[in-house]
């Protein structure tokens, strides 16, 4: 049925170009778009013409022959050019599409649900645009969908329940735009192959549904932070893997923090900004329930405040406050007199690593967290117009002085595609020591804003022969890909002849001798069941 409807259009298109009747199919589809695009400042879609056979040499296009029709449009990406315009439905006659690409630009108009015609079309990128209208549910009959990111749009209406249907989508990205209503519940489970959920930024109420839990195959991150949930934080997000990165951050949540699976591995910046949250890992104190009345009050101690034999005066919340502000104060100054002390030794000693006296200063000041390691003024600035996944799907690589090694030395080499690091930004942010064993020394390592921590195991220096260095990213190839949830991820690595690094997530409570030594009872369970296979944890 639908492609009946878009007959008529295809016709009126090829009417409205008399030059296009060599042209195939598909490139009179695109000529379609070209027609739907009111301002190409840039020019990109200059080459795109009716007087070509095929448009598989057009700007943004990619083809693949087929043994029966000849080349076909298999890909379009035409991102980052400000096109004005809107995204015809024509689109979706374009059988064998298998990528579309249009983010970055300033379409308005609907996402037109016609694409759901395009069977092969298993990533749809049209973030960063004005986009109004609803999310398609007709989107999640396409049979190969994996990736759709929406994101940084003006999407309005609620979330369908037809998300159910998207079985193989593995990425989901509708962050900065304007949905509301309630996240839809009897949906998640039936996605198992979600890796990623972003729903940050809109306008969503209600409480979490606790089948958010059941995504047994997530992996990155579950954010759905800056909405207007309320209620508490479902127990159930606990049986979410322990490499997941939880982001619930200003919403409207109250209650006790669970300490079930997962949620007990969480640092506080993933509850922040709920003024209703108290417990562990926030510094706020839950009050206790008042007791019952049939319930006879505790006998007091002996010199209490109001003396003895009299009721003892509960503390006040003031005082409970001040008395945990006061012991993060000392905390902090006898770590501040504990760096101190310890880089007046190594000023002493020496460190070993050579160089002037800036960098020395430079060290002392806290910039090179790593010593004897530097990075070059000069980094790779590539575009990224033809990225099949945004900010979560990009490797990335930045050159830094040193040699040796041989190969990809001197790189910071990003082995699963959700890490997105400079090394430039990895030597500058806050390091602090975990620990040191006989494969070097471990640091977590505080990036940004200090909501992405990774561990960091310096492996030593030392000169190495280039067989070697093949040797080396070979293996650390082979343990990026294993994924299980008691092993920690390999996010990425570094080789030059000063510096080897091993780049992890960073696992709270504890570490591999801790688990081995822990019995099943509260914590201790969580961290024997989910980390005691875990490397360089905190």
């Amino acid at each position: 049925m639908r492609n009946l409807l878009l007959l008529p259009l295809l016709v009126a298109v090829a009417a409205t170009v008399p030059l296009a009747a060599a042209l195939s199919a598909d490139g009179v589809a695109l000529l379609a778009f070209k027609t739907a695009v009111t301002d190409d400042p840039s020019g990109a879609l200059s080459s795109w013409s009716d007087a070509d056979d095929d448009p598989c040499r057009w700007a943004g296009v990619t083809c693949a022959n087929t043994s029966s029709s000849g080349p076909r449009v298999v890909g379009v990406a035409v991102a980052g050019k400000n096109l004005s315009g809107y995204v015809p439905s024509v689109l979706g006659s374009l059988a064998l599409l298998r990528r579309l690409n249009l983010h970055g630009n300033r379409l308005s108009g609907t996402v037109p649900p016609a694409l759901a015609n395009a069977t092969s079309l298993h990533s749809l990128f049209l973030y960063g645009n004005s986009l109004t209208g609803g999310l398609p549910p007709e989107l999640c009959d396409l049979p190969r969908l994996q990736n759709l990111d929406l994101s940084d749009n003006s999407l309005t209406g609620s979330l369908p329940p037809e998300l159910r249907r998207c079985k193989q989508l593995q990425r989901l990205m509708l962050s900065g735009n304007g949905f509301s209503g309630e996240i839809p519940a009897g949906v998640w489970p039936e996605m198992v192959s979600l890796q990623l959920l972003d729903l940050s930024d809109n306008s969503l109420t209600g409480a979490i549904p606790p089948e958010l839990g059941k995504l047994a195959a997530l992996a990155g991150t579950l954010n759905l932070s800056r909405n207007h949930l309320s209620g508490g934080v479902p127990p159930e997000l606990g049986h979410l893997p322990a490499t997941v990165t939880l982001d619930l951050r200003f919403n409207n949540l109250s209650g006790e923090i669970p300490q079930s699976g997962s949620l007990a591995s969480q640092g506080p910046t993933a509850f922040l900004n709920n003024p209703g949250l108290c417990g562990f890992p926030l510094q706020v104190p839950c009050r206790a329930a008042p007791p019952s009345s049939s319930t006879p009050p505790p006998p007091s101690a002996a010199g209490s405040i109001s003396g003895a034999g009299g009721p003892r005066q509960p503390v006040k919340t003031s005082l409970i406050v001040l008395i945990s502000v006061a012991d993060a104060a000392g905390v902090a100054l006898i770590g501040v007199i504990v760096v101190y002390i310890y880089w007046k030794l190594r000023d002493r000693r020496g460190d070993g690593c050579g160089g002037d006296g800036d960098d020395d200063e430079e060290r002392k000041r806290g910039l090179f967290p790593f010593p004897c390691m530097r990075a070059d003024d000069s980094s790779d600035d590539g575009s990224d117009a033809g990225d099949d996944v945004k900010r979560n799907n990009t490797t990335t690589t930045t050159t830094a002085s040193g040699g040796g090694g041989g190969g990809e030395e001197g790189q910071l080499v990003a082995i699963d595609k959700g890490f997105k690091m400079e090394l430039d930004e990895l030597l500058r942010s806050s390091a602090y020591v975990l620990g040191k064993g006989g494969k070097g020394i471990v640091y977590k390592v505080v990036v940004g804003n200090g909501t992405t921590p990774v561990a960091v195991r310096r492996l030593g220096g030392g000169a190495a022969a280039a067989e070697r260095y093949k040797e080396f990213a070979a293996e650390a190839g082979a343990i990026g890909r294993v994924r299980h949830p008691n092993v920690v991820r390999l996010r990425a690595y570094y080789w030059s002849a000063d510096e080897k690094l091993v780049v992890t997530d960073f696992v709270n409570n504890g570490n591999l001798a801790t688990a081995l030594r822990v019995r099943d009872t509260g914590l201790a369970a969580i961290m024997n069941h989910r980390h005691a296979c875990t490397v360089g944890v905190g």
